[in-house]
């Protein structure tokens, strides 16, 4: 299995990052990860856009959701089919966003192998037909080692997290029932995770290499810009329904002509 994942995964990454190293002027690392991070996140941008709007989709219809769950509270089995047929009724599928997740999964483990083994002591796995330099030089922009923890590149990072976070994150009306605990409760929680996993990518950023905290920010921005092109441009479908909906439609006016009405 490992010599499988090497060969259709790993040195492909290895190799595309090793080609964007020689093409690159001055042989600049940084530069050569972040047109890595660009090139895979473009091939997989039709599945990100595709588990970005089912993500959102859900997060809309949590409120109905956490409704049905409180109507059903001593029935399970009710809550289940109802919960069921509001998805059937919103053409939403749960599992939808799962899947180009898991597609993306062998090369996001991949680029993480890359970086953690050291590009430099994996050269060896570089194809005959590409250019295999000495050395790597992992310094980017002639001042950032990214062969070694980058604190600055992990709070980048933990910020990107955090506007990704916000964008998806999906604003409910405060809710004024008296036996709404506990949706008052998951709205605390939503919030505090709104914080907490930029802590975790920034914890976590500043014990990785910094080629691999660099990408990590990189595909983290662009998922956040991929996220708001998607939400406007549903939001335009949106309006543009919307409108077509709401215009009154035009009675037929009857025609005078010479004083006399022609329907």
């Amino acid at each position: 299995m490992s010599g499988i994942f090497t060969i259709f995964f790993y040195q492909p990454i290895l190799n595309l990052l090793v080609l964007l190293y020689n093409i690159v002027p001055f042989h600049d690392f940084g530069v050569s990860v972040i047109l890595l991070t660009i090139i895979i996140k473009l091939i997989f941008w039709p599945f990100g856009s595709k588990a970005i709007k089912s993500q959102k989709a859900l997060q809309d219809l949590q409120p109905k959701i956490d409704e049905i769950k409180k109507n059903y509270k001593e029935d399970k089995v009710a809550a289940s089919q109802a919960i069921m047929d509001l998805y059937k009724k919103n053409q939403v599928n749960p599992f939808s966003s799962c899947l180009p997740l898991l597609i993306q999964l062998p090369f996001l483990w991949a680029v993480f192998r890359v970086f953690r083994a050291g590009v430099a002591s994996n050269l060896d796995l570089v194809y005959p037909f590409i250019y295999r330099p000495e050395t790597i030089n992992t310094f980017a922009f002639g001042f950032i080692d990214l062969g070694s923890p980058n604190v600055y590149l992990a709070l980048l990072a933990g910020a990107a997290q955090f506007w990704q976070a916000k964008m998806m994150n999906t604003k409910k009306p405060p809710v004024q029932s008296p036996g709404a605990k506990d949706e008052k409760m998951l709205t605390i929680m939503n919030r505090q995770m709104l914080f907490v996993m930029p802590a975790v990518t920034v914890f976590i950023g500043m014990s990785l290499p910094g080629g691999l905290t660099l990408y990590w920010f990189v595909v983290t921005l662009i998922t956040a810009i991929q996220q708001l092109v998607v939400f406007k441009k549903n939001k335009k479908t949106s309006d543009t329904s919307d409108t077509s909906d709401s215009a009154p439609s035009t009675p037929s006016t009857p025609n005078i002509i010479e004083g006399q009405i022609v329907k």
